[in-house]
């Protein structure tokens, strides 16, 4: 994984928030017990810097700051997924809002009329600082919506994504004594959402109008007004953008230009962007609320009011209700952000806004994301599209958001197969026609797999240990989660055998004998159970390091001899090891193992990549590309590593049970460290205030974290439900 996307895009795409320290942001509303965000803005452009997002089920999203004011390439009101959830475009980038004051007259008078401007932009030498801010609230409960004051009413928008479409609704509503112009301007981008649009000759100019009829059954008392629809193809090589509207369409094609995102500057990348707009839509709008809808290719046929409810009730439906905690609640609902289920192809999204469908990252989450909500069904689906990915008995690392094929540059996530089949069979029984079939069939050809050598340097060595990559050989010199690169180099090389990847060999072997067991395929539970200890008796004879009373990070193939090396890195994938298997390890070693890394790896964002003593630390994740891939796993911490650290923690920390209310302030501490309202970032500066940075929505950040309080911990809430034993 690289923190600039280059291995995931082909252009770099990391971030770092200036962002606030793990605390209530500034705004918030003080804490109450509902789990949907809430912040009151009062005018001040600083507190709407902070960034939301809204999805529809199948990989399309909506996001930006509170202001809409984008700061990234990858905000929108509208980025679709055209092959759901992959090839993802930013359709439709902004729809500014303008109210007028009716007054007397005809259209040479109407420039005189009162005028408030609620959109914000920011531009070249133009601080957006200087002018009104109409913006007194925003809320998310569970659609984004808006509330503008100005001097003659109040103004409230809401967006909702409509479920499994490429399509969006926006719900106007006004409050005051009298009525008042809305005009609405969309600006579109209609690009990948890993690129920026330029100024063109290229573009269609074409706009197609179509009288709508009234909607509605007549007769009913029911009838809306007829509707207009206006269709426009600017790229010729996307679908058509079409938009339902009440009122006037005034055609005024035309290029707004130099828009700045200043995320994107500070990340040493690219960030001028220029937009293009078909015209505007003007209406009367008082007492009834007025609906633009825009949907990519074609419109729904269902009225606005109606795809609005079931957007808000999908996601309302993910709140498991006030009997379990409120961060387990909100994790909940921000859990759902990442599950692609209305998709043909389901999966898990791995990060907004730039991250794609990855297969070590799916499978790390989905306890979380689904056996924790007790969506198997769900489960099954993500699990089966995994292996009808899989060659050579490897699960992908990436499925490409831009059609290209999968991509198999990984060593563990294969093994996270493993894991998440161990969970599963959990929950559905060893015996479940999917457990039996589709998934054994899936174990059984990674096992046999690795047995005799795949691809990639993938093999078990002579002693048991689990073996990946060549050291210096360029693309399989970092086939674990630590792939980061540099210059073609990678940053941390852990070709050999590295610790976490023989624990989860010598798990997953277990799981393979028991789930062979169960259906009386004795001969391959021998061999797979065959396979545990060796692994097992391999780790123990040579991964321990008296020096530093902590595993060896990794290791090479052959103990001895020319080339044989031995890497005392504390890194926490020894954590990793030790919450998937804890059978590599006496009591003595886990325990003295999670001492250290409580003192040298444990903070409230999660947990470092590297000691602050190692030379080759780094503090800080920011700068330019090469910057942040440098310290992506270098120190940098994840929030997710939690989890294991928690899960470990509760049966060997030398704290015994007051280390649980210590887990349960990391937990809240790494939550509470938000670039997006809701959401758990996928990294943090090593250093305090451990500044957020990365996706500002990580799926396994939230799923790690989701679990760690559903299953790990008790709960510390009074009446909080208690959660399922410790897995």
């Amino acid at each position: 994984m690289s923190s600039d996307g280059s291995r995931r895009n082909g252009s770099p795409h990391g971030d770092i928030a200036p962002a606030p320290a793990p605390t209530r942001p500034q705004g918030a509303a003080p804490e109450h017990p509902s789990p949907w965000p809430h912040v009151e803005v009062r005018g001040q452009l600083a507190i709407a810097r902070q960034e939301w997002l809204h999805t529809n089920g199948a990989g399309a999203y909506a996001s930006s700051t509170l202001a809409c004011m984008h700061t990234r390439r990858y905000h929108g009101l509208l980025v679709a997924a055209l092959d759901p959830p992959r090839r993802r475009h930013v359709m439709l980038s902004h729809v500014d809002i303008s109210l007028r004051a009716i007054g007397q007259g005809g259209p040479a008078e109407r420039r005189s009329w009162p005028r408030w401007d609620l959109a914000k932009h920011q531009f070249p030498s133009i601080d957006p600082e200087v002018g009104p801010f109409y913006l007194e609230r925003f809320d998310q409960d569970p659609l984004p919506r808006w509330t503008y004051t100005v001097p003659v009413g109040q103004l409230e928008v809401t967006l909702g994504l409509v479920r499994g479409e490429n399509a969006a609704v926006l719900r106007y509503a006004f409050r005051g004594p009298d009525p008042v112009m809305l005009t609405l301007r969309p600006l579109l981008a209609a690009r990948h959402m890993h690129h920026l649009l330029r100024e063109n000759g290229g573009i269609s100019q074409k706009v197609e109008l179509r009288a709508g009829a009234p909607r509605g059954e007549p007769g009913s008392g029911r009838e809306r007004p007829s509707a207009g629809e206006v269709r426009v193809q600017p790229n010729r090589n996307l679908p058509r953008i079409c938009f339902r509207y009440q009122g006037t369409f005034v055609g005024s094609q035309d290029w707004w230009r130099r828009f700045e995102y200043l995320g994107e500057r500070d990340r040493g990348l690219d960030f001028n962007e220029d937009l293009w707009t078909p015209g505007l839509f003007e209406t009367v709008i008082s007492d009834e609320p007025v609906h633009l809808l825009v949907a990519v290719g074609a419109l729904p046929d269902e009225e606005p009011e109606v795809l609005l409810a079931a957007a808000a009730a999908a996601i309302r439906a993910e709140d498991p209700g006030p009997r379990r905690p409120l961060l387990e609640r909100r994790l909940c609902i921000a859990a759902e952000t990442f599950r692609a289920d209305a998709a043909a192809r389901p999966g898990v999204i791995a990060g907004y806004p730039w991250f794609e469908v990855w297969g070590r990252d799916a499978l790390i989450a989905l306890p979380g994301l689904y056996l924790v909500p007790r969506k198997t069904e769900a489960a099954i689906r993500v699990v089966r599209a995994m292996i009808e990915a899989m060659q050579d008995g490897l699960v992908p690392n990436r499925l490409p958001d831009a059609g290209e094929p999968a991509e198999f540059h990984t060593a563990d996530a294969t093994l996270w197969l493993f894991e998440a089949a161990r969970l599963l069979a959990d929950e559905l029984g060893d015996t479940h026609p999917f457990v039996t079939g589709e998934l054994l069939g899936a174990l059984r050809d990674a096992f046999e797999a690795a047995s005799r050598g795949t691809r990639n340097g993938i093999h078990i060595t002579a002693d048991g240990l689990f073996a990946a990559g060549r050291p210096g050989e360029g693309g399989i010199d970092g086939l674990t989660w630590m792939d980061a690169r540099v210059g073609g180099r990678a940053v941390t090389p852990r070709a050999g055998c590295p610790v976490e990847l023989t624990a989860l060999w010598a798990k997953g072997s277990e799981t393979l004998a028991r789930l062979a067991r169960a259906i009386g395929e004795d001969l391959l539970a021998r061999r797979a159970e065959a396979a545990a200890s060796a692994a097992r008796r391999a780790f123990a004879a040579r991964f321990w390091c008296e020096e530093t009373s902590y595993p060896y990070d990794v290791i090479s193939e052959q103990a001895e001899g020319a080339g044989a090396f031995r890497d005392a890195s504390i890194r926490p994938n020894a954590v990793i090891a030790l919450a998937v298997d804890p059978g590599c390890f006496t009591p003595e070693q886990a325990s003295t193992l999670l001492e250290r890394a409580r003192l040298e790896l444990v903070t409230p964002a999660g947990l470092r990549t590297l000691s602050p003593a190692d030379p080759a630390y780094v503090p800080r994740y920011h700068g330019a590309p090469d910057a942040r891939d440098a310290a992506y796993h270098q120190g940098t911490v994840w929030p997710f590593l939690l989890g294991f650290y928690a899960r470990a923690a509760r049966r060997y920390s030398t704290l015994g049970e007051h280390v649980v209310p210590l887990l349960h302030r990391l937990v809240a501490s790494a939550a509470a460290n938000e670039i997006a309202l809701g959401h758990v970032p996928e990294v943090a500066s090593g250093e305090p205030p451990h500044h957020p940075g990365g996706c500002f929505a990580q799926a396994f950040s939230v799923a790690e974290l989701l679990r760690t309080l559903a299953w790990d911990l008790p709960p510390q809430e009074p009446g909080g439900a208690a959660g399922s034993p410790q897995r």
